[in-house]
């Protein structure tokens, strides 16, 4: 286009992606203009009751063209009228029959009922013969969410095949034995109204698919391919490849910040392993290293299938239909693969060029996990200290009465971001806050956070705090559960997790029961531990040493 724009002549021809419909009468390629305004004359009617021309009249300009629209406005009515019928008659397209509209409504369309006649959906699980965990909910939608989860993550790499889930993940749904390309399933998707996700973690993995009732069948057997007969081609392995060296020079501070923190709190242990591959590692991993990979830790016990929008019996039977081929396995095996990882504590320090060239830092101390009592009352802590950035993207007052809001962004100037984070695993969990800055006061920052942090011990935190912070975090819960994708994921992870999933009521009575004494307590004990401090920018020259830190924290 801009070669075409130097030239001299002022008519350019483009390829028409108009259709039929949109301008029945032209059959040429459409014809785009420019004209200088000094072109256009405009003018006054001369009679009364005469409609002036049109100023974009291109007729006037080139009377060459063709009138296509009638600008000069020289046709009756008999002929507009005449014309119209010509364009009806191109207009006129049977319906496809399998697409007609049927007197009856079809069986797979939830009935249209009162709410009191409706059943409350709970939440229903089976074990199919190979030990493969089926979970579903209804939700009485026209739309499922059906996938696989599974307890495999990073924390199961060796050094040899380091980076091999973060492969993984970009892999999902490309070629399979059932599908010769990505391009003929998003195709396919497409067709049958639906859309694909893939999640890795250090420890779970989830692949999904959001379809239309009427073809979930369809969909589940291109989930299958997906899960156990992928082909993993060299060609697609060595794309993906390169496009971890993309993400890895466009990976946000954040990520880096939160890498680094895993790493330091676990170091040379399975949670201390990078998640996201690193560039060194990418030439140990081949189409090969990624099928031994599956073959070792994929296995029916550690999977569930999980479904939200779709009956209970419906994905039993897809389930058997589809995955009855994944070989039973020993829950020991795996039990004795995980290696349970021992909080120490520690330092990492990253200096990467950043966009805004502010450093981030973060402080973390180590809690229980998924299965300890601390969960509860750390998401209620994580939402009373709340937090965010200094320009709220919500709208005005978006989080502005959370502590961090209220007495650091709103206090400090240069304070750019600070926020309260926690990270659950199996045996451990963190509490922490970051934060950035600019360079010249990330010392500041690290000192503040350390102060927010130290402060739980010693203070209550007030009723109006935890009222809201326990009322903020069941409106949260509840919110994202009306989600479909986040239903589904719930159930997937509650059952992977606990053999169980356990419903609202029972959850948001937890949440009611944290008292101001049970947030001291957990903060007591948190900071009993060493911490853990992650910094990454331009300048992380100003961030404070590890013992200097640790320091802060003595008696």
């Amino acid at each position: 286009l801009s070669q075409a724009m130097s030239s001299q002549n002022p008519t350019y021809r483009f390829l028409s992606t108009s259709s039929q419909y949109e301008y029945p009468l032209r059959t040429e390629t459409p014809v785009v203009t420019r004209s200088k305004a000094s072109d256009i004359q405009t003018s006054s009617p001369s009679d009364e009751g005469q409609v002036a021309p049109r100023m974009n009249d291109i007729t006037r300009i080139h009377p060459g063209a063709v009138d296509h629209f009638d600008d000069k406005m020289s046709m009756d009515r008999a002929s507009i009228d005449k014309l119209r019928e010509e364009q009806h008659k191109n207009l006129v397209k049977p319906l496809n029959n399998e697409f007609k509209i049927q007197p009856i409504v079809p069986s797979y369309i939830p009935q249209n009922l009162p709410a009191e006649q409706l059943e409350i959906p709970q939440t229903e699980v089976s074990t199919l013969s190979n030990g493969l965990r089926v979970a579903s909910q209804e939700t009485y939608g026209q739309v499922a969410t059906i996938g696989i989860l599974a307890n495999v993550g990073s924390r199961l790499e060796t050094d040899a095949n380091t980076g091999v889930n973060h492969l993984m993940e970009l892999l999902a749904f490309q070629s399979t034995y059932q599908h010769s390309s990505a391009a003929e399933i998003v195709s396919r998707m497409d067709t049958l109204g639906g859309s694909t996700f893939a999640a890795f973690s250090r420890e779970q993995m989830m692949y999904c698919v959001d379809i239309l009732r009427p073809n979930i069948d369809e969909a589940t057997e291109l989930l299958a391919g997906t899960v156990l007969t992928p082909k993993i081609l060299d060609e697609e392995v060595e794309e993906m490849k390169r496009v971890i060296e993309y993400q890895t020079m466009d990976m946000l501070p954040e990520m880096m910040l939160g890498e680094g923190m895993q790493i330091a709190a676990y170091r040379d242990q399975q949670l201390g392993r990078p998640h996201f591959c690193p560039l060194e590692a990418l030439p140990n991993l081949n189409a090969q290293t990624v099928q031994e990979f599956r073959a070792q830790h994929l296995s029916a016990s550690d999977m569930v299938l999980a479904g939200a929008g779709i009956e209970h019996e419906r994905l039993v039977e897809l389930g058997e239909k589809y995955f009855s081929d994944l070989p039973p396995t020993d829950p020991s095996v795996h039990a004795n693969m995980i290696k349970p990882s021992t909080y120490s504590g520690g330092e990492h320090r990253l200096q990467t060029q950043t966009v805004d060239g502010h450093t981030r830092v973060a402080l973390a101390f180590e809690l229980g996990g998924w299965h300890s009592d601390d969960l509860v009352p750390t998401c209620v802590l994580q939402i009373l200290l709340g937090g965010g950035n200094s320009f709220s993207a919500g709208g005005p007052g978006k989080g502005m009465y959370s502590r961090l809001y209220r007495e650091v962004l709103n206090r400090f100037y240069w304070a750019e971001s600070t926020e309260a984070f926690t990270s659950f695993h199996s045996e451990s969990g963190l509490l922490g806050i970051s934060g950035s800055s600019t360079p010249n006061k990330s010392r500041d920052m690290t000192r503040i956070i350390a102060e927010h942090l130290g402060k739980l011990t010693a203070d209550l935190v007030t009723d109006e705090e935890i009222d809201r912070a326990r009322n903020m975090l069941k409106c949260n819960v509840l919110t994202q559960l009306e989600s479909r994708l986040v239903l589904f994921e719930d159930i997937g992870r509650q059952i992977l997790t606990y053999g169980e999933r356990e419903d609202t009521t029972a959850m948001c009575a937890k949440i009611d029961k944290v008292t101001a004494d049970d947030l001291r307590n957990l903060a007591r004990r948190a900071l009993s531990n060493p911490p853990t401090i992650s910094s990454a920018g331009d300048d992380i020259s100003n961030v404070p040493t590890y013992c200097e830190v640790s320091g802060w924290f003595k008696p």
